[in-house]
């Protein structure tokens, strides 16, 4: 849908970011910048029962366990992920609060009251 604002774009946000709100969310960007945690990210939010176990992690990637783990504190540092210690493994699930945040960032507003929506 496109929406008519008589030669002006709706915007995207409600309001600017405060400084203390773009440094947190930037702390998560940054974390997901690196496509080894994006793709961990991805594999712990869609594994069976919303949570794996570092062992389930590990062997989709030709990396160390050391730097594995090292991936998954940045996550868990950044609160996109929690962990759990059950025996020897960890099991780690999304911090569902985290993500909608940074889902809430690249989520356009509807139309503003009064703009016409229109089809594409």
């Amino acid at each position: 849908m496109t929406v008519q604002t008589g030669g002006c774009c709706a915007p995207i946000a409600r309001e600017p970011l405060a400084e203390d709100t773009a440094a947190e969310l930037a702390v998560m960007l940054k974390a997901v910048a690196d496509p080894v945690r994006l793709r961990l990210l991805s594999m712990i939010a869609s594994h069976a029962g919303g949570e794996a176990c570092v062992c389930d992690l590990t062997g989709a990637f030709d990396l160390t366990a050391p730097t594995i783990s090292h991936h998954l504190k940045v996550l868990r540092t950044a609160g996109l992920i929690d962990g759990e210690r059950r025996g020897t493994w960890v099991y780690y699930r999304v911090v569902p609060e985290a993500l909608n945040r940074l889902g809430a960032l690249f989520t356009p507003l509807a139309g503003p009251a009064g703009l016409e929506l229109l089809p594409t």
